[in-house]
């Protein structure tokens, strides 16, 4: 009797309680079982038929968990992880100009954004968040710290047309840019550079045009905050006698590889706009509320079938960058805001950190679901904690119970970058040890002189 002998993979992940692929169409696999080599996904599927099919060089035998795409946190300012709680419960306009401006012009370098995306990616990696994308100065720093942890990152050097710490004359943004772009890391195919463009109220018609011809020559993601506060809507209104989404339609900024982080004050004709243009929308709840910007209508955009993807924002004005909260939040606040419980439902929801996430930030072929001939990011959650039991439906669970202190396991790329809830790629504890002394001079900074 012949045995079919097995083929061998770099790893396999078997005996999983539930693997959640977030594929089209939504599967669910109990007991599954996912086969990774060369980084890439090999094969998915019940765990009996991959045992019979492969052997891994390691095996990773992950009974009482459930196995996910890696999430994809579509919006950060990475490197605000050290303005953590530096400005809480106060106005938009007071936050900005008060605290965040000045403290950003005293403190913000290369070294403070290095250190700052360090830590950042220590806290998303530890979550279950293998991907996200970045808007802020300094970029190449951050782009040295992701590629040092291990991270999957799209990443945005910051265009305005003021002053700011990386370009003190703005008359010299686009010799930033053009340096930013030749000191992108290139051997690293986890990490893509992009343009993010702060706001319509900050940056005029011409250099929002300039910069968008640019990401279309490049195949760059262009990103920008838009409709944010009601300031924003009314402000762009008077400038320009319309809404900041017909003024990005007008300039001929708005595509598929535009994505619209917040879009909280939008109607029914700025949805059709964006829906239309297919452009992509970061929705950041936490930072929404925190800040009393208000409540994104993301039902209505899903109903228009615009991709919408979750995003933190900044620490500074979150203050963390938990996409398990994200979620929870997001199914729960739209139920409220509409008075119907079926919106934002925990299948939808979870698309929205998975896969259209991805989708929303370009990298929709290349991360966000458990699809052979995918990079393997992946994440393990265990589900042995009293608040993970019983369980009837592990979509259902992961959206309103999980924490991201039960990710147990997280795969970039195929590798391990934590194991048993420890990060595997930097010194944690140098990297905590390097924030407080950070955060000590940063405090000093706000001390009257």
């Amino acid at each position: 009797m012949n045995i079919p002998q097995k083929t061998l993979v770099d790893g396999l992940i078997t005996q999983v309680d539930h693997l959640i692929p977030c594929n089209d169409p939504f599967e669910v696999i109990s007991p599954g079982a996912i086969a990774i080599h060369h980084g890439l996904i090999a094969d998915v599927g019940p765990a009996q038929e991959l045992e019979k099919r492969y052997e891994g060089k390691e095996m990773w035998p992950l009974p009482g968990h459930i196995v996910l795409p890696g999430l994809v946190n579509t919006h950060v300012h990475a490197a605000m992880s050290l303005f953590r709680g530096l400005a809480d419960d106060l106005p938009l306009d007071r936050w900005l100009h008060e605290r965040i401006f000045p403290a950003e012009s005293r403190h913000v370098a290369p070294e403070f954004v290095f250190l700052g995306t360090l830590l950042s990616c220590a806290e998303m990696l530890l979550g279950g968040t293998t991907c996200f994308c970045d808007g802020y100065f300094f970029e190449e720093a951050a782009a040295q710290a992701a590629a040092l942890c291990g991270i999957r990152a799209v990443l945005g050097q910051g265009v305005l047309d003021f002053p700011t710490p990386d370009v003190p004359d703005p008359s010299a943004v686009a010799d930033r840019v053009y340096t930013f772009l030749e000191e992108f890391p290139r051997r690293s195919s986890r990490l893509h550079p992009s343009l993010f463009c702060h706001a319509p109220y900050t940056c005029r018609p011409e250099t929002l045009q300039w910069a968008k011809k640019l990401c279309m020559e490049r195949d760059m993601l262009f990103q920008i905050h838009v409709s944010e506060t009601r300031w924003e809507e009314e402000e762009i209104r008077s400038r320009y006698g319309m809404s900041p989404v017909r003024h990005l339609e007008r300039l001929g900024v708005l595509d598929d590889k535009t994505l619209c982080v917040h879009a909280v004050w939008v109607d029914e004709n700025d949805i059709r706009v964006l829906a239309e243009k297919r452009a992509r929308v970061s929705h950041n709840v936490e930072s929404n509320l925190k800040l009393a910007s208000g409540i994104a209508p993301i039902p209505a955009m899903l109903e228009a079938g615009i991709t919408v993807g979750l995003g933190t924002d900044g620490c500074a004005s979150n203050n963390d960058l938990d996409l398990f909260s994200e979620m929870s939040l997001t199914a729960r606040l739209h139920k409220a805001a509409t008075g119907n419980p079926t919106v934002c439902a925990a299948r939808p929801v979870l698309l929205m950190a998975t896969r259209m996430g991805a989708e929303a930030i370009g990298l929709g072929a290349v991360t966000g679901s458990l699809e052979k001939g995918k990079r393997a990011d992946l994440v393990a959650v265990d589900i042995s904690q009293a608040h993970g039991t019983p369980l009837y439906d592990p979509v259902s669970h992961l959206v309103y119970a999980a924490r991201s202190s039960d990710v147990r396991h997280v795969w970039v790329d195929g590798i391990p970058v934590v194991r048993d809830g420890l990060l595997c790629t930097i010194d944690l504890p140098a990297v905590l040890n390097e924030a407080r002394a950070a955060g000590k001079a940063v405090a000093q900074g706000l001390l009257p002189r």
